[in-house]
Formats: structure tokens, sequence, C-alpha cells
């Protein structure tokens, strides 16, 4: 009775094509909310590891001269550094998806592009006030532009294996 029922679906089955959708082929309105979605996923981790490697530490004086710990907070801001800027260029990217958003975020290119570099100087301890008050000005005016675009970014804090990896 089994090889019954399973013949019966294989002869119902129609057809072998692939009927996996073609992404190139989903309407506007999908693509735009798939733009949405991805960045508002993106600019999440990029917040999320700001505030948690970068702020937070800064906050609580760890990268001063002295500090205990400083070193290693250091070593891990500057991965966080390097996975905020990843995730702020594949955010950018997403944005350009939808209209609205795309807008929203133009003006703030310029900002994420200077991010570039300051990983490096936060790993070196070089700067780390302006550096990671750089980090939070520009995740605070990401944030800002995705609300008003109607993409509420929330911290989404990614692990320390996610931060190694840069994912």
């Amino acid at each position: 009775m089994c090889g019954t029922l399973l013949a019966g679906t294989t002869a119902c089955g129609g057809d072998d094509k692939n009927t996996t959708a073609d992404p190139s082929s989903s309407s506007t309105a999908e693509r735009q909310k798939l733009a949405k979605t991805r960045f508002v996923a993106n600019a999440g981790v990029a917040a999320g590891a700001t505030y948690q490697w970068i702020v937070k530490p800064w906050k609580a004086g760890k990268f001063k001269k002295g500090a205990d710990g400083r070193k290693f907070a250091l070593v891990k801001a500057g991965l966080a550094g390097a996975l905020t800027y990843n995730r702020l260029k594949a955010a950018k990217k997403n944005a350009e998806g939808d209209p609205t958003l795309s807008k929203a975020i133009a003006p703030l290119t310029t900002g994420i592009d200077a991010l570039k570099d300051l990983p490096a100087k936060l790993r070196k301890g070089e700067g780390t006030d302006s550096v990671a008050s750089s980090f939070d000005d520009i995740i605070n005016k990401v944030k800002g532009a995705g609300k008003d675009a109607g993409a509420e970014v929330k911290d989404k804090v990614p692990s320390t294996s996610e931060l190694t990896k840069g994912s």
C-alpha cells in the first residue's frame, strides 16, 4: 500500500521542471519588502555590535590607558568595528532596493565610508574617544533614517563567534 501511495504521488507530481522562484523575477513590491527586511537585519547587527563592543566599553572607560582588560576590549572593539562597517555597507546596498529608504540613507554614505579605517585605530588604541563617538553617531543616524523610512532598526548583538568571523 505504501508503494502505491508513493507511486501515486510521483505520478501526480507533473513535470520535473525546477519550480524554485527566481529572485530576479519577483515583483517590485517584493524586492522593496526584502530590501527593507535585509536593511533592518544588517543595520541591527551593526548597531548591536557597536553598542556592545564599542560604545558600552568606551563609556565604561575600558579604552583608557591603564584600564583593566584594555587590550582585550580594544581587540574586540576593532573586530566589532570591522563587522559594523561590513554590515553598514550591506545595509546601504539593501537600502538601494527601496526608494524611500534609499533617499533616507543617501546622506549617510560618506559617514559610513569614513568608518573604513577606524577599526584598525580601535585595535591600536588610537583616538578611541573620537573613533567610538564616530561609530555611535553613524549608527544613531542610520537607525533614525531607517525609522523615518518605515524600517525601524533594533540592536541585535552578534555572538562572539559571529564577531570573530565578521559575518
